[in-house]
């Protein structure tokens, strides 16, 4: 029987672009998937689990963590580190199942330079007009702050070369659609299937 190891995906794109919306409705399809659990050192907060929500650190064991390369990524914001750890994320994969990270586009280069062998998905808006027209929609942000993430989404769009796969989020059923085919097409490449019955024939030798 073949043991099939399971593979990283990151989705990643610009603030606006829809990532959160695209994997929530993926995972609400995808049973089989596993969602990639940050670590922090901010406060456990009421109705939170450790292991579910977050792993919580202490700012001590995080900065150790990151010495030991022990994390994918990780960014500070508001004196609170957060980050990706690699051991979750690979003791996932040996046990067979695909892990899904949803990530802004400076946290996925920071993954594909630690893990390259991961698989990259960029989610790219229909227009930048439509990416305006949705942060805006947010109501949450000043016309200054809503002009600097357009600004900001430009140069990440320029970095969309270090992606793998280019999913444009027009409607968030057929992003998701193309999601689900890349899942698929990824466990299809003959170079995963090669090393596989390579090591199927080894044992049969023995």
């Amino acid at each position: 029987m073949i043991e099939e190891k399971g593979i990283l995906f990151v989705l990643s794109g610009p603030s606006g672009v829809g990532k959160g919306t695209v994997r929530k409705e993926l995972f609400a399809h995808d049973t089989d998937l596993r969602y990639s659990i940050s670590m922090t050192t901010r406060d456990i907060r009421p109705g939170e689990t450790n292991g579910v929500d977050y792993f919580y650190k202490t700012n001590e064991e995080f900065e150790a963590l990151i010495e030991q390369n022990q994390l994918l990524e990780y960014a500070k914001y508001v004196n609170n580190y957060y980050g990706t750890p690699r051991k979750y994320v690979e003791e996932t994969l040996a046990a067979g199942h695909d892990v899904f990270l949803e990530i802004e586009v400076q946290g996925a280069l920071q993954v594909k330079e630690n893990f390259p062998e991961g698989v990259f998905i960029f989610l790219f808006p229909p227009s930048l007009e439509e990416l305006k027209n949705r942060i805006v929609s947010r109501g949450t942000e000043s016309q200054d702050l809503v002009l600097n993430r357009l600004k900001e989404a430009r140069k990440e769009i320029e970095m969309m070369d270090a992606y793998d796969y280019v999913v444009v989020n027009d409607r968030v059923e057929h992003a998701v659609a193309k999601v689900q085919s890349i899942i698929q097409s990824e466990h299809c490449k003959r170079e995963r299937i090669e090393r596989q019955y390579k090591q199927l024939l080894e044992d049969d030798r023995k």
